[in-house]
Protein backbone atom coordinates (compact mmCIF):
# COMPACT_ATOMS: atom_id res chain seq x y z
CA UNK A 1 0.00 0.00 0.00
CA UNK A 2 1.42 3.38 -1.13
CA UNK A 3 1.40 6.44 1.15
CA UNK A 4 0.95 10.26 0.44
CA UNK A 5 4.76 12.07 0.83
CA UNK A 6 4.16 14.98 3.56
CA UNK A 7 4.43 17.55 1.26
CA UNK A 8 1.42 16.02 -1.04
CA UNK A 9 -0.71 15.75 2.28
CA UNK A 10 0.76 19.80 3.04
CA UNK A 11 -0.66 21.07 -0.49
CA UNK A 12 -3.79 19.25 0.05
CA UNK A 13 -4.67 21.29 3.51
CA UNK A 14 -7.44 23.10 3.80
CA UNK A 15 -5.87 26.00 5.29
CA UNK A 16 -8.24 28.86 7.39
CA UNK A 17 -7.28 32.52 7.02
CA UNK A 18 -4.48 33.34 9.75
CA UNK A 19 -7.07 35.89 11.29
CA UNK A 20 -9.41 33.40 11.92
CA UNK A 21 -7.17 30.98 13.61
CA UNK A 22 -5.67 33.80 15.66
CA UNK A 23 -9.62 34.77 16.63
CA UNK A 24 -9.60 30.65 18.07
CA UNK A 25 -7.35 31.99 20.77
CA UNK A 26 -8.13 35.50 21.03
CA UNK A 27 -5.78 37.48 19.45
CA UNK A 28 -7.41 39.81 17.15
CA UNK A 29 -6.35 41.05 13.82
CA UNK A 30 -5.18 44.52 14.84
CA UNK A 31 -2.38 42.46 16.95
CA UNK A 32 -1.54 40.11 14.12
CA UNK A 33 1.19 41.21 11.68
CA UNK A 34 0.71 39.13 8.81
CA UNK A 35 2.91 37.37 5.93
CA UNK A 36 0.36 36.81 3.44
CA UNK A 37 -2.87 34.32 4.27
CA UNK A 38 -1.50 31.50 6.38
CA UNK A 39 0.68 32.57 8.74
CA UNK A 40 1.40 35.99 11.18
CA UNK A 41 3.64 37.57 13.69
CA UNK A 42 2.40 38.44 17.22
CA UNK A 43 2.54 42.30 18.49
CA UNK A 44 4.56 42.67 21.39
CA UNK A 45 1.76 44.80 22.79
CA UNK A 46 -0.93 41.66 22.92
CA UNK A 47 1.60 39.66 24.58
CA UNK A 48 1.97 42.33 27.41
CA UNK A 49 -1.70 42.50 27.67
CA UNK A 50 -2.32 38.65 28.51
CA UNK A 51 0.48 38.74 31.48
CA UNK A 52 -2.17 38.50 34.65
CA UNK A 53 -4.01 35.76 32.92
CA UNK A 54 -3.09 32.33 34.88
CA UNK A 55 -0.73 29.47 32.56
CA UNK A 56 -2.52 27.06 31.19
CA UNK A 57 -0.45 23.17 32.12
CA UNK A 58 2.67 22.43 30.11
CA UNK A 59 3.34 19.42 28.25
CA UNK A 60 6.75 18.21 27.43
CA UNK A 61 7.37 16.04 24.44
CA UNK A 62 10.75 14.14 24.29
CA UNK A 63 11.71 11.11 23.26
CA UNK A 64 14.18 8.22 23.12
CA UNK A 65 17.66 8.87 21.58
CA UNK A 66 17.28 9.38 17.99
CA UNK A 67 17.88 5.96 15.97
CA UNK A 68 18.06 6.10 11.74
CA UNK A 69 14.69 3.71 12.31
CA UNK A 70 13.34 7.16 12.99
CA UNK A 71 10.98 8.38 16.22
CA UNK A 72 8.62 11.16 15.10
CA UNK A 73 9.08 13.67 17.81
CA UNK A 74 7.75 16.61 16.33
CA UNK A 75 5.07 14.64 14.47
CA UNK A 76 4.00 13.34 18.33
CA UNK A 77 4.03 16.54 18.94
CA UNK A 78 1.56 18.25 16.60
CA UNK A 79 -0.53 14.92 17.01
CA UNK A 80 -0.94 15.17 20.43
CA UNK A 81 -2.13 19.04 20.07
CA UNK A 82 -4.40 17.81 17.54
CA UNK A 83 -5.62 15.27 19.81
CA UNK A 84 -6.25 17.07 22.98
CA UNK A 85 -8.47 20.10 20.51
CA UNK A 86 -10.26 16.84 18.66
CA UNK A 87 -11.20 15.54 22.37
CA UNK A 88 -12.62 19.24 23.28
CA UNK A 89 -9.57 20.86 25.19
CA UNK A 90 -8.18 24.35 23.94
CA UNK A 91 -4.75 23.64 23.13
CA UNK A 92 -1.79 25.29 21.45
CA UNK A 93 1.55 23.41 19.74
CA UNK A 94 5.00 25.34 20.40
CA UNK A 95 7.86 24.01 18.09
CA UNK A 96 11.00 25.43 16.67
CA UNK A 97 11.33 26.58 12.88
CA UNK A 98 13.80 24.24 11.03
CA UNK A 99 16.81 25.09 9.28
CA UNK A 100 17.77 25.43 5.69
CA UNK A 101 21.24 23.64 6.61
CA UNK A 102 19.15 19.99 7.89
CA UNK A 103 16.55 21.02 5.25
CA UNK A 104 18.60 20.20 2.19
CA UNK A 105 21.43 17.90 4.12
CA UNK A 106 19.77 14.77 5.60
CA UNK A 107 17.51 15.26 8.55
CA UNK A 108 14.79 17.29 6.63
CA UNK A 109 12.42 19.57 7.81
CA UNK A 110 10.82 20.15 11.17
CA UNK A 111 7.20 20.27 10.34
CA UNK A 112 6.00 16.90 11.73
CA UNK A 113 4.71 14.22 8.96
CA UNK A 114 1.97 12.43 7.81
CA UNK A 115 -1.65 13.53 8.78
CA UNK A 116 0.23 15.27 11.98
CA UNK A 117 1.96 18.77 10.13
CA UNK A 118 2.14 21.72 10.66
CA UNK A 119 1.17 24.32 7.33
CA UNK A 120 2.36 25.73 5.56
CA UNK A 121 4.91 23.23 5.58
CA UNK A 122 6.75 24.91 2.40
CA UNK A 123 7.45 28.29 3.64
CA UNK A 124 8.15 26.69 7.35
CA UNK A 125 11.01 24.68 5.81
CA UNK A 126 12.28 27.21 4.15
CA UNK A 127 12.63 31.22 4.32
CA UNK A 128 8.99 31.24 6.35
CA UNK A 129 9.02 34.83 8.08
CA UNK A 130 12.98 35.96 7.55
CA UNK A 131 13.37 35.21 11.78
CA UNK A 132 17.01 33.27 10.95
CA UNK A 133 17.89 35.39 8.07
CA UNK A 134 17.72 38.15 10.93
CA UNK A 135 19.52 36.05 13.50
CA UNK A 136 22.33 35.64 10.86
CA UNK A 137 22.28 39.64 9.79
CA UNK A 138 22.36 40.29 13.12
CA UNK A 139 24.96 38.01 13.86
CA UNK A 140 27.46 39.18 10.52
CA UNK A 141 26.56 42.62 11.92
CA UNK A 142 28.66 42.09 15.28
CA UNK A 143 31.08 40.16 13.15
CA UNK A 144 31.87 43.19 11.00
CA UNK A 145 31.69 45.29 13.65
CA UNK A 146 34.22 43.64 16.11
CA UNK A 147 36.72 43.37 12.74
CA UNK A 148 36.28 47.28 12.23
CA UNK A 149 37.13 48.17 15.54
CA UNK A 150 40.60 46.03 15.28
CA UNK A 151 41.03 47.72 11.51
CA UNK A 152 40.58 51.45 12.86
CA UNK A 153 42.84 51.14 15.74
CA UNK A 154 41.80 48.53 18.32
CA UNK A 155 40.79 50.62 21.40
CA UNK A 156 40.04 47.67 23.40
CA UNK A 157 43.22 46.27 22.56
CA UNK A 158 41.92 43.14 21.29
CA UNK A 159 44.07 39.83 21.18
CA UNK A 160 43.42 39.07 17.73
CA UNK A 161 44.47 35.09 18.86
CA UNK A 162 41.58 35.66 20.92
CA UNK A 163 38.92 36.28 18.72
CA UNK A 164 35.96 33.88 19.83
CA UNK A 165 33.45 35.28 17.42
CA UNK A 166 32.75 33.49 14.99
CA UNK A 167 30.18 33.78 11.90
CA UNK A 168 27.63 32.39 10.63
CA UNK A 169 25.31 30.97 7.88
CA UNK A 170 22.17 28.84 7.78
CA UNK A 171 23.35 26.03 5.56
CA UNK A 172 25.17 22.99 6.42
CA UNK A 173 28.86 23.70 4.81
CA UNK A 174 32.19 22.05 6.19
CA UNK A 175 34.22 24.22 4.01
CA UNK A 176 33.83 26.80 6.11
CA UNK A 177 34.28 25.52 9.75
CA UNK A 178 37.59 26.64 9.67
CA UNK A 179 38.91 29.79 7.35
CA UNK A 180 41.18 32.57 7.48
CA UNK A 181 40.41 35.89 6.74
CA UNK A 182 41.28 39.63 6.16
CA UNK A 183 43.63 38.30 3.54
CA UNK A 184 44.69 41.05 1.07
CA UNK A 185 46.58 43.45 2.50
CA UNK A 186 46.73 46.71 4.82
CA UNK A 187 43.54 48.02 2.89
CA UNK A 188 41.65 44.27 3.88
CA UNK A 189 42.84 44.35 7.87
CA UNK A 190 44.84 41.78 10.03
CA UNK A 191 44.91 38.30 8.73
CA UNK A 192 43.38 35.95 11.21
CA UNK A 193 42.03 32.85 11.72
CA UNK A 194 38.32 32.48 12.05
CA UNK A 195 35.56 30.16 11.28
CA UNK A 196 31.72 29.62 10.70
CA UNK A 197 29.03 27.72 11.99
CA UNK A 198 25.59 27.09 11.52
CA UNK A 199 23.26 29.68 12.49
CA UNK A 200 21.39 27.75 14.90
CA UNK A 201 24.29 27.48 16.72
CA UNK A 202 25.03 30.86 17.36
CA UNK A 203 24.41 32.38 20.78
CA UNK A 204 22.56 34.97 19.11
CA UNK A 205 19.43 32.83 18.03
CA UNK A 206 19.84 31.02 21.66
CA UNK A 207 19.48 34.51 23.28
CA UNK A 208 16.62 35.14 21.23
CA UNK A 209 15.10 32.21 22.60
CA UNK A 210 15.29 32.67 25.96
CA UNK A 211 14.91 36.48 25.84
CA UNK A 212 11.40 38.02 27.63
CA UNK A 213 11.30 41.24 25.74
CA UNK A 214 13.51 43.68 23.34
CA UNK A 215 15.09 45.02 26.20
CA UNK A 216 15.88 42.16 27.65
CA UNK A 217 17.37 40.78 24.51
CA UNK A 218 19.61 44.00 23.97
CA UNK A 219 20.65 43.48 27.45
CA UNK A 220 21.69 39.85 26.82
CA UNK A 221 23.29 40.66 23.23
CA UNK A 222 25.61 43.41 25.09
CA UNK A 223 26.69 40.45 27.90
CA UNK A 224 28.17 38.01 24.98
CA UNK A 225 32.04 37.38 25.22
CA UNK A 226 33.08 38.53 21.67
CA UNK A 227 36.92 38.30 22.27
CA UNK A 228 40.06 38.95 25.04
CA UNK A 229 42.55 41.33 25.79
CA UNK A 230 45.99 40.42 25.94
CA UNK A 231 45.08 40.50 29.90
CA UNK A 232 42.71 37.65 29.25
CA UNK A 233 39.99 39.95 30.49
CA UNK A 234 37.12 39.82 28.28
CA UNK A 235 35.73 42.33 25.33
CA UNK A 236 31.83 42.10 25.44
CA UNK A 237 29.52 43.10 22.53
CA UNK A 238 28.44 46.26 24.44
CA UNK A 239 32.24 47.47 24.10
CA UNK A 240 32.21 47.24 20.41
CA UNK A 241 29.14 49.24 20.56
CA UNK A 242 26.88 46.40 18.01
CA UNK A 243 23.85 45.68 20.61
CA UNK A 244 21.55 48.18 19.50
CA UNK A 245 21.41 47.68 15.86
CA UNK A 246 21.54 43.85 16.51
CA UNK A 247 18.04 44.49 18.27
CA UNK A 248 17.14 47.10 15.89
CA UNK A 249 17.80 44.02 13.13
CA UNK A 250 16.19 41.15 15.30
CA UNK A 251 12.64 43.26 16.39
CA UNK A 252 10.39 41.87 14.42
CA UNK A 253 12.06 37.98 14.72
CA UNK A 254 11.51 38.62 18.68
CA UNK A 255 7.49 37.95 18.14
CA UNK A 256 6.43 34.69 18.00
CA UNK A 257 4.76 33.09 14.52
CA UNK A 258 1.41 32.14 14.18
CA UNK A 259 0.25 29.43 11.67
CA UNK A 260 -2.01 26.07 11.84
CA UNK A 261 -2.10 22.66 12.06
CA UNK A 262 -3.45 20.37 8.83
CA UNK A 263 -6.68 20.62 11.38
CA UNK A 264 -6.52 24.13 11.83
CA UNK A 265 -5.63 24.43 15.41
CA UNK A 266 -2.92 27.28 16.42
CA UNK A 267 0.78 27.07 16.90
CA UNK A 268 3.34 28.88 17.56
CA UNK A 269 6.43 28.26 15.51
CA UNK A 270 9.43 30.59 17.18
CA UNK A 271 13.22 30.21 17.00
CA UNK A 272 15.56 27.16 16.79
CA UNK A 273 18.65 27.20 19.09
CA UNK A 274 20.77 23.67 18.23
CA UNK A 275 20.31 20.95 20.23
CA UNK A 276 24.01 20.35 20.89
CA UNK A 277 25.51 23.54 21.82
CA UNK A 278 22.73 25.39 22.78
CA UNK A 279 19.55 24.57 24.58
CA UNK A 280 17.13 23.01 21.79
CA UNK A 281 13.54 24.41 22.25
CA UNK A 282 11.58 26.82 21.06
CA UNK A 283 11.18 30.62 22.43
CA UNK A 284 10.43 31.47 26.02
CA UNK A 285 8.12 34.24 24.49
CA UNK A 286 6.30 31.93 22.46
CA UNK A 287 5.85 29.18 25.50
CA UNK A 288 4.58 31.58 27.94
CA UNK A 289 2.51 33.70 26.11
CA UNK A 290 0.77 30.36 24.90
CA UNK A 291 0.37 29.35 28.29
CA UNK A 292 -1.97 32.49 28.84
CA UNK A 293 -3.80 31.71 25.93
CA UNK A 294 -4.63 27.85 26.02
CA UNK A 295 -5.75 25.19 28.46
CA UNK A 296 -3.04 22.74 27.80
CA UNK A 297 0.47 23.73 25.78
CA UNK A 298 2.23 20.72 23.87
CA UNK A 299 6.12 21.72 22.95
CA UNK A 300 9.34 19.42 22.25
CA UNK A 301 12.93 19.25 23.44
CA UNK A 302 15.68 18.50 20.72
CA UNK A 303 17.08 15.11 20.15
CA UNK A 304 16.41 12.47 23.17
CA UNK A 305 15.57 13.32 26.74
CA UNK A 306 19.11 12.92 27.52
CA UNK A 307 19.86 16.22 25.92
CA UNK A 308 16.34 18.33 25.26
CA UNK A 309 14.70 17.47 28.36
CA UNK A 310 17.62 17.36 30.65
CA UNK A 311 18.07 21.40 29.05
CA UNK A 312 14.33 22.03 28.85
CA UNK A 313 14.33 21.50 32.73
CA UNK A 314 17.65 22.92 33.61
CA UNK A 315 17.81 25.85 31.22
CA UNK A 316 14.75 26.29 30.00
CA UNK A 317 12.55 25.81 33.27
CA UNK A 318 14.75 27.76 35.39
CA UNK A 319 14.81 30.84 33.32
CA UNK A 320 11.27 31.29 32.18
CA UNK A 321 9.76 30.08 35.37
CA UNK A 322 7.42 27.20 33.96
CA UNK A 323 6.98 23.72 34.97
CA UNK A 324 5.69 20.60 32.54
CA UNK A 325 3.14 19.25 34.42
CA UNK A 326 3.87 15.79 32.39
CA UNK A 327 6.49 14.56 29.77
CA UNK A 328 5.88 12.13 26.68
CA UNK A 329 8.12 10.28 25.90
CA UNK A 330 8.27 9.16 21.81
CA UNK A 331 9.41 5.56 21.51
CA UNK A 332 8.64 3.20 17.99
CA UNK A 333 8.36 -0.68 17.66
CA UNK A 334 11.60 0.02 14.90
CA UNK A 335 13.66 1.95 17.71
CA UNK A 336 13.40 -0.12 20.30
CA UNK A 337 14.54 -3.01 17.53
CA UNK A 338 17.25 -0.87 16.61
CA UNK A 339 18.34 -0.96 19.82
CA UNK A 340 18.27 -4.10 20.37
CA UNK A 341 20.58 -4.68 17.55
CA UNK A 342 18.42 -5.28 14.59
CA UNK A 343 19.73 -3.89 11.34
CA UNK A 344 17.84 -0.76 9.93
CA UNK A 345 17.05 -3.49 6.29
CA UNK A 346 15.36 -5.66 8.65
CA UNK A 347 13.50 -3.88 11.07
CA UNK A 348 10.00 -4.57 8.98
CA UNK A 349 9.95 -7.94 10.02
CA UNK A 350 8.40 -9.01 13.35
CA UNK A 351 11.09 -9.60 16.24
CA UNK A 352 9.50 -9.81 19.58
CA UNK A 353 12.55 -10.28 21.62
CA UNK A 354 14.84 -7.61 19.93
CA UNK A 355 11.92 -4.91 21.24
CA UNK A 356 12.56 -6.49 24.46
CA UNK A 357 16.02 -6.33 24.62
CA UNK A 358 16.31 -2.31 23.21
CA UNK A 359 13.49 -1.15 25.40
CA UNK A 360 16.23 -0.56 28.46
CA UNK A 361 17.42 2.56 26.60
CA UNK A 362 13.63 3.62 26.80
CA UNK A 363 13.54 2.54 30.21
CA UNK A 364 16.36 4.93 31.46
CA UNK A 365 14.75 7.99 30.12
CA UNK A 366 11.29 7.28 31.87
CA UNK A 367 13.73 7.13 35.15
CA UNK A 368 15.51 10.22 34.56
CA UNK A 369 12.46 12.19 33.57
CA UNK A 370 10.41 10.67 36.34
CA UNK A 371 14.01 12.58 38.49
CA UNK A 372 12.95 15.82 37.82
CA UNK A 373 9.59 15.10 39.75
CA UNK A 374 7.17 15.03 36.67
CA UNK A 375 4.72 12.01 35.62
CA UNK A 376 5.67 10.42 32.73
CA UNK A 377 3.61 8.98 29.41
CA UNK A 378 5.14 6.46 26.69
CA UNK A 379 3.63 7.21 23.19
CA UNK A 380 4.69 4.69 20.93
CA UNK A 381 4.22 6.44 17.67
CA UNK A 382 2.58 3.86 15.03
CA UNK A 383 4.50 2.30 12.09
CA UNK A 384 2.12 0.42 9.54
CA UNK A 385 4.86 -2.57 9.99
CA UNK A 386 4.40 -2.74 13.84
CA UNK A 387 2.51 -6.10 15.37
CA UNK A 388 0.63 -6.82 18.05
CA UNK A 389 2.95 -8.53 20.40
CA UNK A 390 5.83 -5.85 19.58
CA UNK A 391 3.62 -2.95 20.75
CA UNK A 392 2.59 -5.18 23.85
CA UNK A 393 6.22 -5.62 24.37
CA UNK A 394 6.49 -2.35 25.01
CA UNK A 395 3.12 -1.45 26.66
CA UNK A 396 4.57 -4.32 29.41
CA UNK A 397 7.82 -3.16 29.90
CA UNK A 398 6.64 0.41 30.32
CA UNK A 399 4.26 -0.76 33.23
CA UNK A 400 6.81 -2.18 35.35
CA UNK A 401 8.84 1.47 34.74
CA UNK A 402 5.59 3.14 36.92
CA UNK A 403 4.42 4.62 33.56
CA UNK A 404 1.67 4.10 30.78
CA UNK A 405 2.53 3.79 27.17
CA UNK A 406 -0.63 4.60 24.31
CA UNK A 407 -0.31 3.79 20.55
CA UNK A 408 -0.55 6.75 18.77
CA UNK A 409 -1.46 6.44 15.27
CA UNK A 410 -1.12 10.23 14.32
CA UNK A 411 0.77 10.24 11.24
CA UNK A 412 -1.86 7.76 9.52
CA UNK A 413 -5.33 9.42 10.97
CA UNK A 414 -4.37 12.54 12.64
CA UNK A 415 -6.70 13.73 16.09
CA UNK A 416 -8.78 10.09 15.77
CA UNK A 417 -5.57 8.52 16.04
CA UNK A 418 -3.87 10.28 18.62
CA UNK A 419 -7.15 11.20 20.98
CA UNK A 420 -6.44 7.95 23.18
CA UNK A 421 -2.86 9.49 23.87
CA UNK A 422 -4.30 13.00 24.25
CA UNK A 423 -7.12 11.84 27.06
CA UNK A 424 -4.02 9.58 29.03
CA UNK A 425 -2.02 12.47 28.52
CA UNK A 426 -4.80 15.45 29.83
CA UNK A 427 -5.74 13.03 32.89
CA UNK A 428 -2.30 12.87 34.06
CA UNK A 429 -1.73 16.40 33.87
CA UNK A 430 -5.17 17.42 35.36
CA UNK A 431 -4.52 15.24 38.38
CA UNK A 432 -1.21 17.46 39.39
CA UNK A 433 1.10 15.20 40.46
CA UNK A 434 4.00 16.68 39.09
CA UNK A 435 6.71 18.37 41.69
CA UNK A 436 9.04 19.80 38.98
CA UNK A 437 12.69 20.93 40.24
CA UNK A 438 15.61 21.23 38.23
CA UNK A 439 18.11 18.22 39.23
CA UNK A 440 21.03 20.95 41.01
CA UNK A 441 20.80 23.85 42.81
CA UNK A 442 22.04 27.73 41.06
CA UNK A 443 24.85 27.65 43.60
CA UNK A 444 26.01 24.40 43.26
CA UNK A 445 29.86 25.05 41.46
CA UNK A 446 30.04 24.97 37.64
CA UNK A 447 32.12 21.47 38.01
CA UNK A 448 29.36 19.76 40.30
CA UNK A 449 27.03 20.53 37.96
CA UNK A 450 28.91 18.77 34.92
CA UNK A 451 29.20 15.42 37.19
CA UNK A 452 25.89 15.55 38.80
CA UNK A 453 24.39 14.97 34.70
CA UNK A 454 27.11 13.05 33.42
CA UNK A 455 26.34 10.63 36.69
CA UNK A 456 22.39 11.06 36.94
CA UNK A 457 21.55 11.34 33.41
CA UNK A 458 24.23 9.53 31.56
CA UNK A 459 24.85 7.08 34.16
CA UNK A 460 28.58 7.85 33.42
CA UNK A 461 31.30 7.01 36.41
CA UNK A 462 32.12 10.46 35.82
CA UNK A 463 33.00 13.42 33.84
CA UNK A 464 36.86 13.31 33.01
CA UNK A 465 38.08 17.27 33.06
CA UNK A 466 41.65 18.40 33.21
CA UNK A 467 43.58 20.76 35.24
CA UNK A 468 43.03 23.27 32.92
CA UNK A 469 39.60 23.13 32.16
CA UNK A 470 38.98 22.86 36.03
CA UNK A 471 40.78 26.14 36.30
CA UNK A 472 38.41 28.28 33.78
CA UNK A 473 35.49 27.11 35.19
CA UNK A 474 36.78 28.30 38.77
CA UNK A 475 37.81 31.47 36.99
CA UNK A 476 34.25 31.58 35.59
CA UNK A 477 33.06 31.60 39.05
CA UNK A 478 34.98 34.21 40.28
CA UNK A 479 34.27 36.53 37.45
CA UNK A 480 30.17 35.93 39.00
CA UNK A 481 29.07 33.47 36.46
CA UNK A 482 29.24 30.35 38.78
CA UNK A 483 25.40 30.60 39.19
CA UNK A 484 25.10 29.40 35.39
CA UNK A 485 23.86 25.72 34.44
CA UNK A 486 25.66 24.32 32.06
CA UNK A 487 24.74 23.02 28.64
CA UNK A 488 26.25 20.06 28.00
CA UNK A 489 26.97 19.09 23.98
CA UNK A 490 27.90 15.65 23.33
CA UNK A 491 26.51 13.14 20.36
CA UNK A 492 22.25 12.54 20.34
CA UNK A 493 22.71 8.79 19.61
CA UNK A 494 24.11 7.60 22.53
CA UNK A 495 23.69 8.70 26.50
CA UNK A 496 27.79 7.94 26.32
CA UNK A 497 30.13 10.12 23.64
CA UNK A 498 30.37 7.41 21.09
CA UNK A 499 26.96 7.72 19.12
CA UNK A 500 28.00 4.40 18.20
CA UNK A 501 26.65 2.57 21.45
CA UNK A 502 23.39 2.26 22.13
CA UNK A 503 21.05 0.58 24.71
CA UNK A 504 21.54 1.94 28.46
CA UNK A 505 25.56 1.28 29.07
CA UNK A 506 26.94 1.95 32.48
CA UNK A 507 30.55 1.96 33.63
CA UNK A 508 31.77 4.54 30.98
CA UNK A 509 33.02 8.29 31.45
CA UNK A 510 32.23 11.64 29.92
CA UNK A 511 36.09 13.30 28.59
CA UNK A 512 35.53 17.11 28.41
CA UNK A 513 37.04 18.04 25.75
CA UNK A 514 36.52 22.15 26.26
CA UNK A 515 33.95 24.52 27.47
CA UNK A 516 32.29 27.57 26.84
CA UNK A 517 30.88 30.69 28.03
CA UNK A 518 27.52 31.99 26.72
CA UNK A 519 27.47 35.07 28.88
CA UNK A 520 24.41 36.76 26.85
CA UNK A 521 22.47 33.47 26.67
CA UNK A 522 23.24 32.73 30.36
CA UNK A 523 24.79 29.22 30.21
CA UNK A 524 28.42 27.30 30.07
CA UNK A 525 28.57 25.47 27.12
CA UNK A 526 30.35 21.75 28.03
CA UNK A 527 31.70 20.05 25.28
CA UNK A 528 31.86 16.39 25.26
CA UNK A 529 33.79 14.40 22.02
CA UNK A 530 33.64 15.14 18.85
CA UNK A 531 30.76 17.50 18.14
CA UNK A 532 29.98 19.42 14.89
CA UNK A 533 29.22 23.45 15.23
CA UNK A 534 29.06 23.73 11.35
CA UNK A 535 27.41 20.08 9.92
CA UNK A 536 28.44 18.77 6.97
CA UNK A 537 26.34 17.76 3.54
CA UNK A 538 25.66 14.09 3.36
CA UNK A 539 27.01 12.27 0.14
CA UNK A 540 23.29 12.26 -0.94
CA UNK A 541 21.93 15.34 0.14
CA UNK A 542 18.37 15.89 0.12
CA UNK A 543 19.13 19.02 -2.19
CA UNK A 544 19.16 16.99 -4.92
CA UNK A 545 16.07 15.62 -5.14
CA UNK A 546 13.91 18.99 -4.36
CA UNK A 547 13.08 20.52 -7.62
CA UNK A 548 9.68 22.61 -9.20
CA UNK A 549 7.35 20.88 -11.02
CA UNK A 550 5.53 21.33 -13.71
CA UNK A 551 2.76 23.51 -12.13
CA UNK A 552 5.79 25.47 -9.92
CA UNK A 553 4.83 23.27 -6.94
CA UNK A 554 8.11 22.64 -4.79
CA UNK A 555 8.64 18.71 -4.96
CA UNK A 556 11.38 16.84 -2.33
CA UNK A 557 10.83 18.86 0.80
CA UNK A 558 10.16 16.36 3.90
Amino acid sequence: MSYKSDIEIAREAQKRPIMEIGEKIGIGSDDLLPYGHDKAKVSQSFINSVQDRPNGKLILVTAINPTPAGEGKTTTTVGLGDGLNHIGKKAMICIREASLGPNFGMKGGAAGGGYAQVVPMEDMNLHFTGDFHAITSAHSLLSAMLDNHIYWGNEQDIDTRRVVWRRVVDMNDRALRQITCSLGGVANGFPREAGFDITVASEVMAILCLANDLKDLEKRLGDMIVAYRRDRSPVFCRDIKAAGAMTVLLKDAMQPNLVQTLENNPAFVHGGPFANIAHGCNSVIATTTALKLADYVVTEAGFGADLGAEKFMNIKCRKAGIAPSVVVCVATVRAMKMNGGVAKADLGAENVEAVKKGCPNLGRHIENLKSFGVPVVVAINHFVTDTDAEVEAIKAYVSEHGAEAVLSRHWELGSEGSADLARKVAEVADAGQANFAPIYPDEMSLADKIQTIAKRIYRADEALMDQKIRDQLKLWEDQGYGHLPVCMAKTQYSFTTDPNRRGAPTGHSVPVREVRLSAGAGFVVVVCGEIMTMPGLPRVPSAENIHLNDAGQIEGLF
